[in-house]
């Protein structure tokens, strides 16, 4: 994994909308159209599933603003700690570089997908000291790239 990669900073927080303005008066930060959807998502020793979500990332980059408001219970729940979640990063193979990072200690938080289906296009693999990062796959930049810019995702 190169952390040359590194597009984005995810943030869990209470109320989107609230973030975003919060975020965009004080900073300037401008954002994506927001998204919301059933994502679809595996889970360590459950089945594939779906959670509803709804994130934007900011326009600016090229490390942007993610924030995400997930459903209670989920990884995407800030619940009683809002704040920064997570560091995605582009990579060529989601299944290989997961698969590295487990070997080397590291664990399996979620993944778009399950292990014998690849993984999907992204997993949260968290470090032995608790730093979690989104390897996701490169194939989705250009769609990402579209939606920064004003386009659809």
């Amino acid at each position: 994994m190169n952390f040359g990669q590194m597009f984005h900073v995810g943030i869990r927080v209470t109320d989107i909308e609230i973030a975003m303005g919060e975020m965009t008066e004080a900073t300037g930060v401008k954002w994506s159209a927001l998204q919301h959807r059933q994502q679809a998502i595996w889970l360590p020793g459950a089945d594939e599933s779906s959670v509803d979500l709804r994130f934007t990332y900011s326009t600016e980059g090229p490390v942007h603003l993610e924030l995400l408001q997930g459903e209670p219970g989920s990884i995407w729940d800030s619940g009683e700690h809002p704040g920064p979640h997570h560091l995605g990063v582009w990579v060529d193979d989601v299944a290989t570089t997961t698969e590295t990072l487990l070997s080397e200690g590291w664990t399996l938080e979620l993944a778009g997908r399950s292990p014998d289906a690849g993984y999907g296009a992204f997993t949260y693999v968290r470090s032995p000291t608790g730093t979690i990062v989104e390897p996701v796959s490169m194939a989705l930049k250009p769609a990402f790239e579209r939606w920064w810019a004003g386009g659809e995702l």
